[in-house]
């Protein structure tokens, strides 16, 4: 069973519908360039690669080629050299897509997190929101509690800092910073150019969909 047909955002909060027409066409990223390609090949994981990959959302950033390779080099050095590990760095991504109405983001991000860990329940409690209880691993909470922060204050408020820093160190919350504003990038171009979302990945449930337990099988198809 294939999940719904997500809706266009409304001033409920709805995800947008990227079964609009895209709005700038993706350049081929058959041809990128043979140090873009070795960049890409640094990514960490499968996720990201073969029938994961963000072809469609990299070919419209591709449309200015003098920023692309420096921001494409620094996207993925910054998953390889983060302080966040690839679990925690998943868990900000995918509620940076929640936050931002985003299911080109979350959807691709789905299939990575299962991949580094990420659980049908931790999906829902990302999807959902609130004091992420759920969440056994204190750091995690700090991280997950910090991304709704700076989404929703766009600064960090001074109880907020005095409870998180506690927690985190001052490297933690600066890499943060780093790994949301990315994917502020991220989601808001897929938003405003509404980016196609490829059809290997487009059979993951959106983040308006039922995440039950034939996730898993989901997952599996692709």
């Amino acid at each position: 069973r294939r999940p719904s047909k997500t809706s266009r955002m409304n001033m409920d909060g709805n995800a947008i519908n990227q079964k609009e027409k895209q709005r700038v066409a993706s350049l081929s990223t058959d041809a990128m360039r043979p140090e873009w390609l070795d960049i890409l090949a640094r990514i960490p994981g499968d996720g990201l690669k073969g029938e994961g990959f963000p072809r469609n959302v990299l070919g419209v950033i591709m449309h200015n080629s003098e920023t692309f390779g420096p921001f494409l080099n620094y996207w993925v050095v910054s998953k390889l050299e983060l302080g966040l590990t690839v679990r925690e760095q998943e868990l900000v991504i995918l509620r940076m897509a929640v936050l931002y109405k985003s299911n080109y983001v979350w959807k691709h991000h789905v299939k990575v997190g299962r991949e580094f860990g990420v659980t049908d329940d931790e999906l829902t409690a990302l999807r959902d929101g609130g004091d992420f209880s759920s969440f056994s691993v204190e750091r995690e909470r700090s991280f997950l509690c910090l991304t709704d922060e700076v989404v929703e204050h766009r600064t960090i408020r001074s109880e907020m800092w005095e409870k998180h820093s506690q927690i985190l160190k001052p490297k933690d919350i600066v890499d943060l910073i780093h790994l949301t504003s990315q994917y502020t990038l991220f989601a808001t171009m897929n938003n405003a150019m509404q980016v196609a979302i490829e059809p290997a990945v487009d059979v993951l449930p959106g983040i308006e969909d039922d995440i039950s337990s034939d996730l898993s099988r989901r997952v599996s198809d692709i």
